[in-house]
């Protein structure tokens, strides 16, 4: 009891340092469970849509671009007798600022596959449903969010088109999953819907419910006997599965982030630790002299810690609630922008988030005072009254800390060079390099203070070279506070180089990639980087701009398959501006001949590296004639999609898919007309119509704007990191002045004046910052080289240019030095007041 009480005095005696190592912890273990928490609620979010939406149904029909025609539906469900289908239209449109996905049904086919869509306590509903043009369905929540009553109407935009919608009443989901899954959905009759959405005459799909065993296998067989050449069957899940996949990447990358802040994290509880070790060792010694047994300081030591971590782990979760909320904003923003649109709201922070920074946090406390806890018993009560013991052993250990440092830095540069363990393995390699540098530091440290000392000694005279000394004679705690400094400055370096290469790299693909003056898309973005098409009058009122520019008309689409989708680009180019295109592999002047007449296709880079394919190589395609083998005959690169696109040319996609729809055009202005004419001709051949038109330049800034928001996220998270930096490095000169409490008396005694020994401080605050910015060049570019040629290619098949400006490596040395002298300003100056009389009689 005497034990545990002494243990709790400690802590009580310096409260800052507990409150320090608290907010470490809390501030890793936050930022942890907020990036899980974002991951997750967008994930949770996509996969309760998708499996709500599905419902109950087992297989889907699905169809090419322009989907399937209706007609197909009556075959399957007379002449098949296939009572469990249901036909589907749905897309995506704006209300009140909000992404809505439409969904259009036939109530009287739905009990089997969705009851939230049958559910009709009130048949003056249905009525509305069927009879009523416009009528649509909400949950109750999200109305009153809108400030929407039954009967009220609301305009909403709609491919491109401003429409009236009437809510006819509201969604009776029959469990709260269903509710949170349903938060931005709208149900509508399957007639309405193909009005909202332009596709009159077409469906999205086909549900289908099959029983299991031979009986499904036959039925699948039936059913496929009628399917056109343009459609197929795929397992319910496969879509949902396959939109997953694609983010897994984006979501990897945030968690590593995320753990790196963690890992700086541990640096802080362990310096903040060994130090509470360092601090009591006189009183340990005692202890044990007195016969406590090395257990009882074991567990004592452990116990500290634990209730260290348990309070910095409760606080991290509360903060982690806070942040994960804005970091969901972040995530879904990034997901809509680059991959597909989704709504993510009300999604409550998942237990398993909880639980897992929960974990995080009190593990990484306990594995962070594990080595302070075994140094405190595993020395004899003489050494361990002895702080220059402590240290001279400590010193002892650097080669060897140095000998496994390097072989760390050996095994992950291994990973590195084999592609067996993939992203999650180029990880593994990276914070290997990352753990194996740090144990670099002390060594490092200890040559940098004695090459350093000179100067320091030429600036500040004996105050230098004392300020130099006192970095050294303190190397267990300098090189710990050092080495967290290094791991957040050299992650700032790394992604900022990783960041400013990638936007490099996008810029110059831009210019390459974007050669008309003028753009014009629709204003409808709820599809995300699917655009509903333009009206065919549109386009052939601005076609007849021939004579003035020269007009390239687009289509971008999704094919969906058993294996999962395929993006497919069609666009009419003339052979001058497909020669400029950014080829990576094959002959531009080769592949023109083919690719113009429809019979071979280009692939993006991240298809290639996806896919294997290469020029020689094929892709098969389901067109409205079955599949079909075409020839690759280029790969170029693509910075808009980390899964890849196939190119095709427009008289090619035409021909195979039936699709002569247009979703965009460009227009390159003729020798007689100005950039600034141009725009204004398409504008005025627009008229009223709701698309988008822009400059070249508009563009480029647009899609820039766009990368930035992407990487808005990474910068937060780097500012986290730096911030738990910034608090270890403050709590490591925190204990320093704590411990050297008695050293500095002694140097007020003999004469120093307060100003003195406030620079002194200052000086080896400054060394320290001087020393971890150099020390993090290195590691930072390493970091960068790593992310993009191992790290970013893995996940998103991408090559990118390495763009190392000497600026930010001048800010990030600045950025440390800074950080050290910010955090050291406070405890210099409380050293520099304190009565030398009243240290020494503490100390004493």
């Amino acid at each position: 009891m005497i034990l545990w009480r002494a243990g709790m005095r400690n802590v009580l005696r310096h409260p800052w340092l507990t409150v320090l190592a608290v907010l470490g912890v809390a501030l890793g273990v936050a930022v942890v469970t907020a990036v899980d928490h974002a991951n997750e609620a967008a994930q949770r979010a996509f996969r309760l849509a998708a499996e709500t939406v599905a419902g109950r149904a087992t297989h889907q029909v699905v169809g090419g671009p322009i989907g399937l025609d209706e007609n197909l539906y009556r075959r399957i469900r007379v002449e098949l007798r296939l009572r469990g289908s249901a036909p589907v239209v749905s897309g995506h449109l704006q209300l009140s600022g909000r992404t809505f996905q439409v969904i259009g049904i036939d109530p009287f086919a739905e009990p089997p596959l969705r009851s939230f869509s049958s559910r009709f306590t009130d048949r003056g509903v249905l009525t509305d449903l069927m009879t009523r043009p416009g009528t649509v369905l909400m949950l109750p929540e999200t109305a009153a969010e809108l400030g929407l009553k039954r009967g009220d109407s609301v305009p909403a935009d709609s491919a491109g088109v401003r429409r009236e919608l009437v809510l006819a009443g509201f969604l009776e989901p029959p469990d709260q999953v269903s509710r949170v899954a349903l938060a931005s959905v709208l149900i509508c009759d399957i007639a309405t819907a193909q009005e909202l959405l332009g596709q009159v005459g077409r469906l999205s799909r086909i549900d289908l419910v099959l029983p299991e065993g031979e009986a499904e296998a036959r039925a699948l067989k039936e059913v496929r006997a009628v399917l056109p050449p343009g459609a197929d069957i795929v397992t319910a899940g496969a879509k949902a599965g396959a939109l997953d996949q694609m983010t897994r990447a984006f979501r990897l990358n945030l968690k590593a982030l995320s753990l790196l802040a963690l890992v700086v994290g541990m640096f802080l509880i362990y310096n903040t630790m060994t130090f509470s070790v360092v601090r009591r060792r006189r009183l340990i010694g005692m202890l044990r002299a007195l016969g406590v047994s090395r257990r009882e300081v074991f567990a004592m030591i452990c116990a500290e810690a634990l209730l260290i971590g348990i309070a910095g782990t409760v606080a991290g979760l509360a903060a982690g609630a806070l942040l994960g909320s804005e970091l969901t904003r972040l995530v879904t923003r990034t997901i809509n922008d680059l991959y597909f649109v989704m709504e993510v709201r009300r999604v409550p922070l998942l237990p398993g988030a909880l639980w897992k920074g929960a974990l995080l946090g009190v593990a990484a406390t306990l594995a962070a005072t594990i080595p302070a806890a075994l140094e405190a018993t595993g020395a004899p009560p003489r050494a361990v009254l002895s702080r220059s013991q402590a240290e001279s052993r400590h010193r002892k250990l650097l080669p060897l800390a140095t000998c496994c440092g390097v072989l760390l830095i050996a095994a992950g540069c291994g990973l590195f060079l084999t592609e067996r363990g993939g992203v999650v393995g180029g990880f593994i390699g990276l914070f290997a390099v990352i753990v194996g540098y740090t144990l670099l530091v002390p060594a490092a440290v200890m040559l940098l203070s004695a090459l350093l000392r000179p100067v320091l000694e030429l600036l500040l005279g004996s105050l230098g070279r004392m300020a130099a000394r006192g970095v050294v004679v303190s190397l267990s705690r300098t090189g710990v506070a050092t080495a967290a400094l290094v791991v957040a400055v050299s992650a700032g370096i790394g992604v900022g180089i990783m960041v400013g290469g990638f936007r490099l790299t996008v810029q110059n693909w831009l210019a390459n990639w974007l050669q008309a003056d003028v753009y014009l898309t629709s204003a409808d973005r709820g599809g995300g980087r699917y655009r509903p098409p333009l009206d065919p009058a549109l386009v052939r009122r601005l076609s007849g701009l021939e004579g003035e520019a020269q007009v390239t008309l687009s289509r971008r689409v999704r094919i969906e398959g058993a294996a999962g989708a395929t993006e497919v680009f069609s666009v009419q180019v003339p052979e001058r501006t497909f020669l400029r295109y950014p080829f990576k592999e094959g002959d531009p002047a080769r592949a023109w001949s083919g690719f113009h007449r429809g019979e071979a296709v280009l692939v993006s880079e991240p298809y290639s590296y996806r896919h294997h394919l290469h020029p020689g190589g094929s892709v098969t395609l389901r067109t409205s004639r079955g599949d079909r083998r075409f020839p690759v005959v280029g790969v170029i690169y693509d910075y808009g999609s980390d899964t890849g696109i196939v190119i095709m040319s427009r008289a090619g996609y035409v021909a195979n898919f039936s699709d002569q729809s247009v979703d965009a055009m460009s227009f390159t202005a003729g020798k007689r007309v100005s950039v600034a004419r141009l725009l204004e001709l398409v504008r005025a051949r627009a008229g009223g119509e709701q698309v988008t038109v822009v400059s070249n330049a508009q563009l480029r800034q647009a899609t820039v704007e766009v990368f930035d928001r992407t990487f808005a996220i990474t910068g937060v998270l780097r500012m986290l990191t730096m911030l738990v930096a910034f608090v270890g490095i403050l709590s490591a000169l925190m204990a320093m002045q704590v411990e050297r409490a008695r050293e500095l008396a002694v140097l007020r005694a003999i004469g120093l004046t307060p100003g003195q020994v406030w620079g002194v401080v200052c000086g080896e605050t400054v060394l320290i910052g001087l020393i971890a910015g150099l020390l993090s060049l290195p590691l930072g570019i390493a970091e960068a080289l790593v992310l993009i040629y191992v790290v970013n290619l893995r996940s998103f098949g991408w090559t990118m240019q390495v763009a190392i400006s000497p600026t930010q490596l001048g800010e990030a040395m600045l950025l440390a030095v800074t950080a050290a002298f910010l955090a050291g300003i406070y405890p210099s100056l409380r050293i520099a007041r304190t009565s030398p009389a009243l240290a020494l009689k503490e100390e004493g």
